[in-house]
C-alpha cells in the first residue's frame, strides 16, 4: 500500500463559524485571522493506492462554481486536484474508487466537472462510495441549517451517472469493499464516515470535520457548523483518548500547515504534540 497527501486547494472560512463559542482570544492563538476574520483553510483528501485500486479519499470544492460564489471562500495558493494528482504519477482516469465522508460542498464539489453544457463525473472510471444514511440525509429532505452545503450540481450528476454505491452505515467496522476500518459519527452531520488505515506499521486515522485543524484538538473547540455540538464533543474525547493510547495519527484535511498530528496527553487534556507527513514516515 502506498499513501499520498492530494491538496486540492486552500480557501479561508469565518474563523467564528470554525471555532463557534471559543473566543477568538484563543482560537487565533493557533488559527491567526485576515482583516475579515478568516482563517486559512486547506481541502487535503487522502489517495491509497492498494493493488490495482487507487481510492481518493474525498474531492475538495472543485472549480466548476461561479466566481461569484467561490468570491465567498477567498480560494488561494496554486494546488490543484488535478495537478496534486499528475505530480504523483497519476490522472484522473485512473481513480478507480471516490470514498466520501460525508457530502458538504468542500468534501465533493471536486468529484465532477463542467463538459460543456453539462456537468459529469470528474473521474470516469470510478465508483463513488457514500454512507447511505448520509446520503439520504442530504438528498431526500435537508435540514435549514445545512442546506446550503449539499448542492444538488455536486449530487445529482454522481447519482445519474450509475457509479454511486450507497454502504449500510449503522455502525463501526471494516469496509471490504475498499480495505480499510470505518468509523462512524454523527455530531457534524448525520452518519459522517473517517477511514482509519495501517500503513508502515502506525494507524492513520483521516480526520475530515471530526478535527479539521490542529487548533480544533481540544474537545470544547468546535465548528459552529456542528449539528449536534455535544455529540461532536463527546466523539473527540473518544476519539483523541483512544489515539494517543493506540499512538493514531490524524491526517488533517482544512490545516494547511499540519498533514499528520501526533498527540499527547497534558493536564489538560488531550493536546498537540508535533507534526509529520505521509513522505517522512
Amino acid at each position: 500500500m502506498n499513501l499520498f497527501s492530494i491538496e486540492t486547494g486552500n480557501f479561508k472560512l469565518d474563523g467564528g463559524a470554525m471555532f463557534g463559542v471559543v473566543p477568538k482570544a484563543l482560537w487565533e492563538k493557533t488559527n491567526p485571522a485576515d482583516d475579515k476574520n478568516r482563517i486559512d483553510m486547506s481541502a487535503r483528501c487522502l489517495l491509497i493506492e492498494d493493488g490495482k485500486k487507487l481510492i481518493l479519499i474525498d474531492a475538495g470544492l472543485g472549480d466548476k462554481q461561479s466566481d461569484k460564489f467561490f468570491s465567498h471562500y477567498s480560494r488561494w495558493g496554486d494546488r490543484t486536484l488535478v495537478g496534486s494528482l499528475k505530480a504523483e504519477g497519476f490522472s484522473p482516469d485512473d481513480i478507480t474508487d471516490v470514498f466520501f465522508t460525508h457530502l458538504h460542498f468542500d468534501h465533493c464539489g471536486g468529484a465532477t466537472k463542467r463538459e460543456g453544457d453539462k456537468i459529469v463525473p470528474a473521474f470516469k472510471n470510478a465508483q463513488f462510495w457514500c454512507s447511505k444514511s448520509h446520503w439520504e440525509w442530504a438528498t431526500v429532505s435537508p435540514n435549514p441549517r445545512e442546506k446550503a452545503s449539499f448542492l444538488e450540481e455536486n449530487l445529482q450528476p454522481i447519482k445519474e451517472s450509475g457509479q454511486l454505491n450507497l454502504f449500510d452505515s449503522d455502525k463501526d467496522g471494516f469496509c471490504a469493499d475498499l480495505g480499510f476500518d470505518l468509523l462512524l459519527f454523527d455530531g457534524h452531520t448525520e452518519k459522517m464516515a473517517l477511514p482509519k488505515i495501517t500503513y508502515k506499521e502506525k494507524t492513520i486515522l483521516f480526520a475530515s470535520d471530526l478535527v479539521p485543524t490542529a487548533g480544533h484538538i481540544p474537545t470544547p473547540y468546535l465548528m459552529g457548523y456542528d449539528i449536534r455540538p455535544l455529540v461532536t464533543m463527546a466523539e473527540k474525547e473518544r476519539v483523541l483518548n483512544g489515539a494517543v493510547k493506540n499512538n493514531v495519527l490524524l491526517f488533517m484535511q482544512h490545516d494547511p500547515h499540519n498533514e499528520l498530528v501526533v498527540l499527547k496527553n497534558t493536564e489538560k487534556g488531550v493536546r498537540f504534540d508535533s507534526s509529520t507527513s505521509l513522505k517522512k514516515l
